[in-house]
């Protein structure tokens, strides 16, 4: 059997780690501060099974397909031991993994222990593995009407550690709030600002990160969950993170942290690009193809309805693909409704589709409002008629 060339080779994990640079993990808040009995491994399988759901169309018995080569290339493996290596993945995750929830409910708070994916099945013969979430889980992953993270799947690639992954998720859904919030409004300034440099407890970390019996002086604790982590997140994710310890008496009581967005985030996805000059050659062309369209894209009040209504994050604007896909599929179409309703009637279409709260619980924004608006536009003209 002949072997595929090299460069062939190349181009197609390129090209999966570009399809996987695109993806977004989103997640209920309570998932986020969950404790996660699992290692590193397992938890990464997990953030990326639940990149692959798109909650516009829930998958059909909590099922998810992956491919073993997605797999191999978020995890950078490429030794002759991987297929070994990942079926041991699957058995710990299986074996070992659950999160523990806890929510406050009217009476108090509530608990459950859940096993997040029972079922994985994959061949040696071909390269989709298969994986199904439990239905417990899922209410977590796709009723994500309001307290939800959204955060890149690229940016938990590179996090080498446990500590990394969950402190970075943590930090996720604290910026995100501050983002919203500082669009939207609704909060004290002290409070918006409270975000982008929470607080937690000693107690609340060690309990989120699963280190309550675990080092037990306070610079072994330092320098596993927050030194050696926060140095992950600042050399690969879109976050730079700094924090002080606040002292109650003579012990430390609580971290906060402060966070900062990178102006352009670091994509490590891409190295591979870099290196393959046929790539970069077609690339160049649809690239500047999509600089204009975004150009165009980021002087046009729609989008500054958009950022009005929360339907897109000031992170979002930095996406030159996603913005270039607002101006060439979705602002002809409100191009479209604004001769046959004025400016607002375009307004008050995205103050509806905003009140659904679903907008950021998609994979693709510009794909979300352009069915929005196909959906509504004909309904407007029948009205005409």
């Amino acid at each position: 059997m002949s072997s595929i060339p090299k460069n062939e080779q190349n181009q197609k994990q390129v090209q999966i780690l570009n399809e996987l640079s695109k993806r977004k993990v989103v997640e209920n808040n309570s998932l986020i501060t969950s404790i996660a009995k699992m290692d590193k491994t397992p938890l990464k399988i997990f953030e990326l099974a639940v990149s692959c759901i798109d909650t516009e169309e829930p998958p059909k018995d909590h099922t998810v397909y992956l491919s073993k080569n997605e797999l191999f290339a978020f995890f950078k493996v490429s030794d002759n031991d991987k297929h070994a290596r990942f079926k041991q993945a699957v058995e710990n995750m299986q074996k070992q993994a659950f999160f523990k929830i806890k929510e406050k409910k009217e009476h108090g708070f509530e608990f459950e222990n859940i096993v997040p994916i029972p079922y994985v099945k994959w061949t040696d013969y071909h390269d989709e593995v298969t994986i199904r979430f439990s239905p417990e889980i899922i209410p977590y992953l796709i009723n994500l009407k309001n307290n939800f993270t959204q955060h890149a799947l690229s940016d938990l690639a590179e996090l080498n550690s446990k500590y990394s992954i969950i402190l970075y998720r943590w930090l996720s859904m604290n910026y995100n709030q501050y983002e919203h919030y500082s669009y939207k409004g609704g909060r004290r300034e002290e409070q918006v600002e409270a975000y982008r440099n929470p607080s937690i407890s000693i107690r609340e970390l060690r309990e989120m990160t699963d280190t309550i019996n675990d080092y037990k002086r306070f610079t072994h604790f330092e320098t596993r969950v927050l030194k050696e982590p926060l140095e992950e997140i600042n050399a690969h994710t879109s976050f730079n993170v700094t924090y002080e310890k606040v002292k109650k008496g003579r012990s430390i009581d609580s971290i906060v942290f402060h966070i900062t967005k990178k102006p352009v985030a670091r994509n490590d996805f891409y190295k591979l690009e870099e290196q393959d000059p046929i790539y970069l050659q077609d690339k160049a062309n649809k690239e500047q193809a999509e600089e204009l369209l975004a150009g165009k894209a980021l002087k046009s009040k729609y989008t500054k309805l958009l950022l009005d209504n929360m339907l897109l994050s000031p992170y979002e604007m930095t996406d030159t693909a996603l913005m270039a896909g607002l101006q060439k599929n979705v602002y002809p179409l409100y191009d479209e409704l604004k001769e046959l309703r004025g400016l607002n009637g375009v307004k008050d279409h995205l103050a509806y589709v905003s009140s659904k709260q679903e907008a950021y619980s998609k994979r693709n924004v510009a794909k979300y409002l352009k069915k929005a608006i196909e959906q509504y536009l004909p309904t407007v003209k029948r009205q005409d008629l």
